[in-house]
């Protein structure tokens, strides 16, 4: 027989409910500001393959290499580098891609988000 004493009530109170559900949505637009920029370094990285992949790319000069990244970069509209941050090394026999650029992300009044960001073709 479970005998339980009177009075007493489990569950979450009104104020608990406010303080979760504020911290709730502080999360998740938080997130939310950050996705696109994750998105746009996985876009960039993606392109940084494909470029270093493509035979045309394998024998071909510098303002070539940059040339097809812009190209593609344009059809995803990618802004955060400009082909002229693109380091190339070609010393392997194969070109390989990398930019290093920071994003910076407001939040609310002074409070700011910088992520840094390295893609390297290769790596994903």
């Amino acid at each position: 027989m479970n005998i339980s004493k009177p009075g007493i009530q489990r569950g979450i109170t009104l104020s608990g409910l406010i303080a979760g559900a504020f911290v709730l949505v502080l999360v998740v637009s938080t997130g939310l500001k950050l996705v696109p920029s994750y998105i746009e370094n996985a876009e960039i990285q993606k392109i940084f393959n494909e470029v270093s992949n493509d035979p045309a790319m394998q024998k071909t000069s510098l303002s070539d290499i940059r040339l097809s990244y812009a190209r593609r970069a344009s059809i995803d509209n990618i802004q955060a580098i400009k082909p002229d941050d693109i380091d190339v090394d070609t010393s392997s026999g194969k070109p390989v891609l990398s930019a290093s650029y920071f994003v910076k992300i407001p939040l609310a009044g002074n409070i700011s988000f910088y992520l840094d960001f390295n893609p390297v073709s290769g790596k994903g």
